[in-house]
């Protein structure tokens, strides 16, 4: 069974992927806090926002053995992303998640695809997840379509989110 605790690093073929730290948090924030590149998602407010945001999801990898990961070009460690699964403390209930946020800078290389098909394969073989939910704006038409590529379901529209929820049986 593979870990992402603190310190530990899993690869695809272009990405590294690690439990985030307090030094990430500042390189997060550049496109975690930036509206326009979180137009269709959560933006963080403020610095204090995101590094709380992250912290949380850091306490609940203990409890629940994931969270988002830090997603790292291979051979540069640039930070480009931070994604995979997750249960959002922020908005309970929905289950385990599958999320991805990237930077500007990696969209349209196909990194939001590798991330989540790891982060699947890493919930089939490393967990006892049996059913991810993921949402995605409905315009932002990339992510539905990356979600229907990966197999997901759509199961309808929730309007207090203004997304689209897809579900994924493992």
């Amino acid at each position: 069974m593979q870990t992402t605790s603190p310190g530990v690093t899993l690869q695809t073929d272009r990405l590294e992927l690690a439990a985030s730290t307090q030094a990430d948090i500042p390189e997060l924030y550049a496109f975690l806090g930036d509206r326009n590149a979180m137009r269709f998602t959560h933006c963080d407010e403020s610095f204090a926002a995101c590094r709380k945001r992250v912290l949380v999801h850091e306490w609940f990898r203990r409890r629940d053995g994931f969270a988002p990961w830090v997603v790292r070009v291979r051979g540069t460690g640039d930070i480009i992303g931070w994604g995979g699964l997750y249960t959002d403390p922020f908005d309970p209930g929905w289950g385990p998640e599958l999320g991805y946020y990237f930077a500007p800078v990696a969209w349209g290389q196909g990194f939001g695809h590798e991330l989540a098909a790891f982060a699947l394969a890493y919930a089939r073989d490393n967990t006892a997840i049996r059913q991810l939910t993921a949402f995605a704006h409905p315009q932002n038409v990339p992510s539905g379509k990356l979600l229907l590529r990966l197999g997901f379901e759509p199961t309808g529209f929730v309007e207090a989110m203004n997304r689209n929820r897809f579900t994924f049986l493992l």
